[in-house]
């Protein structure tokens, strides 16, 4: 299965901007060392947004559905049905060229 690219918009409630980018800063070293990550990192808009934008590169599904079983991703995401305003919008991708 060829590599798989995803870009997440994260939206948290203004009250828990800060929660969420330190969780999200919290798992970024030991997500990287899963095995299939090839790309892990986390952007902020670079003006008055208060989005948070992951862009994430995995060998293929299986790394990043491993990825998702893991505990610390998990606690992520059950943090995320109190801190978010709407539902994380991701984009998964795959290289045309």
């Amino acid at each position: 299965m060829p590599e798989l690219s995803i870009f997440a918009t994260i939206r948290p409630k203004p009250q828990y901007r800060a929660e969420a980018l330190a969780a999200i800063k919290s798992v970024l070293d030991v997500t990287r060392s899963e095995p299939g990550c090839r790309r892990f990192e986390l952007n902020v808009d670079a003006g008055e947004d208060d989005a948070l934008y992951l862009v994430e590169h995995w060998a293929d599904d299986a790394a990043l559905e491993a990825h998702y079983a893991q505990d610390y991703i998990r606690d992520v995401f059950a943090a995320y049905e109190t801190w978010l305003a709407e539902p994380v919008q991701i984009v998964r991708m795959r290289r045309a060229a």
